[in-house]
């Protein structure tokens, strides 16, 4: 069988010579091939292509297309070949595998779905999804994604939950965020949304009515498995996990707390709207400024209906009540309104505050349920708090020019200041006064050791600097060995053996000395 290339020139040789040898003589080949193809041309056929030759499958082709059919197109192939065989069929599994091929592709030609271009107009439609976030802290995290129609404008929101108020609050900052609310929002049929269908009917959740004629929006919700019908935030969602979750396709590290994956999505909504779309060829923050005018007004006030109980925080403790007991809120958040509510049930229940600021409700605290009487408390609530403080540890602040100067001497001058003071001693200042003249004598480094061997040992007398300071001087010599003097230890203290208490007493040591 002669190729496409061969076949041309054939033709060609032909329509040049209009004669079948002529041809053959130019083409190099038999003139009986110069008149089948030839025929075949002015016939309407294909040229070079032969006669389609009856296949094995030919028989049970209606029987595999009732297959397909019933299965939905799911059938495999090896399936189909089992139950044939059982049938008679002998060919071999390779056609087999061609036919229920073909009778797939011929089926899914009839069933495809076409998608019509949608023409969107500006304020009318957002979409959102929902996408698997990074692990942080041992738990899963979510990625809220809305996507506003006409100008492909993107806003990624993290949650730790996909509760109701977690929801809504992540809707009232999408609608702070682009300046307004759309007229429809599109999402899927979650039960925050939808509570159950009668006859493919949505049957609406009263919470998500009440959100939505607080905004003035209508919640509407696809038909259930299709996701195509709000495509664009399907591509918003992958792209979102491409550059946020941490893969080895981008080489991201792991995020340390909530707020760096907070920072990383507003990072990413600035990126991405930015840069041109490829489908309007425009900046999408550059098309919001011209949607925003299209957009509705959103109330002043954050719908609070699902956030939890109103509670006010005091304005000097960053603490807030909540069925008895107490829990701590950031201290810039003294003297506003919190939500506290509860989340999740059994021993894995959380309480959770929001605060409603002017970009939209913010989660600000999550706890552990309290008990009456121990209050939950995190310390990063408290600046400037030390949490390994206890009362009646003071820290030595100068209040004048003696007290700096002695407490400059370092670690030692403060610890026996404390000491010092706690064991009641008297003229604590002339003491003080006397450390900082040996200090300028003896130097600040041997007199800050020996303050600090004074506290440890409650040395708090007179003189007992002084002494302290001698005796560390006095071991601290060196001793060598002349031709006058020995190292060895002489006999002097066994002069007192074996006198009586009337006899002779033996010379003090340098101990004894030390010690009066």
């Amino acid at each position: 069988m002669k190729d496409a290339v061969e076949t041309m020139k054939i033709l060609s040789a032909y329509d040049l010579t209009k004669s079948l040898r002529g041809a053959a003589e130019l083409a190099g080949c038999s003139h009986h091939t110069v008149d089948r193809l030839v025929r075949a041309r002015d016939a309407g056929q294909v040229p070079g292509a032969g006669p389609e030759r009856a296949k094995v499958t030919d028989a049970f082709l209606p029987k595999i297309e009732e297959w397909v059919e019933s299965s939905g197109g799911r059938v495999r192939a090896d399936v189909v070949h089992d139950k044939l065989t059982a049938m008679g069929y002998t060919a071999s599994q390779r056609s087999t595998r061609r036919a229920v091929a073909e009778v797939k592709a011929a089926w899914r030609a009839g069933k495809r779905r076409v998608h019509r271009p949608w023409i969107t107009e500006p304020g009318v439609w957002l979409q959102y999804d929902f996408g698997d976030g990074p692990v942080i802290d041992g738990a899963k995290r979510i990625l809220f994604v809305a996507w506003l129609a006409w100008s492909r404008f993107r806003i990624v929101v993290p949650l730790r939950d996909r509760t109701a108020p977690s929801v809504f609050a992540a809707l009232d900052r999408c609608f702070r965020i682009i300046g307004g609310a759309p007229t429809y929002v599109l999402t899927d049929n979650e039960k925050t949304v939808t509570v159950s269908h009668v006859a493919g009917v949505p049957v609406r959740n009263q919470a998500t009515l009440a959100f939505a004629r607080h905004y003035s929006v209508e919640v509407l919700t696809c038909r259930p498995a299709d996701p195509a019908a709000k495509g664009g935030v399907e591509n918003a969602v992958k792209l979102a996990k491409a550059d946020l979750v941490p893969k080895d396709t981008n080489l991201l590290p792991e995020y340390a707390s909530f707020a760096e994956l907070e920072a990383a999505c507003t990072a990413f909504m600035a990126m991405v709207n930015a840069r041109e779309h490829r489908t309007t060829r425009r900046r999408p923050d550059h098309m919001l400024a011209e949607e925003t005018s299209a957009l509705h007004r959103i109330p002043e006030a954050a719908h609070t209906v699902a956030y939890g109980t109103s509670r006010k925080v005091p304005e000097n403790t960053p603490m807030v009540s909540f069925e008895n007991a107490q829990y701590s809120v950031p201290a810039h958040l003294l003297g506003a309104e919190v939500f506290v509510r509860h989340h999740g049930t059994g021993p894995d229940s959380m309480v959770v505050i929001m605060h409603p600021g002017p970009d939209g409700p913010v989660e600000v605290a999550r706890h552990k349920v309290a008990r009456p009487g121990s209050p939950a408390i995190d310390d990063a609530h408290f600046p400037g708090h030390d949490p390994g403080k206890v009362p009646g540890d003071y820290t030595p602040v100068p209040r004048s020019v003696a007290e700096a100067e002695f407490l400059a001497i370092g670690a030692g001058a403060k610890t026996w200041l404390a000491e010092a003071a706690a064991a009641g001693t008297s003229r604590i200042h002339q003491k003080m006064a006397e450390a900082v003249t040996l200090a300028k004598l003896a130097g600040t480094g041997q007199v800050d050791r020996a303050l600090g061997v004074a506290a440890v040992h409650q040395r708090f007398a007179h003189g007992d600097l002084a002494s302290l300071l001698a005796a560390a001087g006095h071991r601290t010599g060196v001793h060598t060995a002349t031709e006058e003097r020995s190292l060895t230890q002489g006999t002097a203290g066994w002069a007192g053996l074996g006198t009586t208490n009337g006899g002779p007493a033996a010379e003090p040591t340098t101990a004894q000395e030390e010690t009066r």
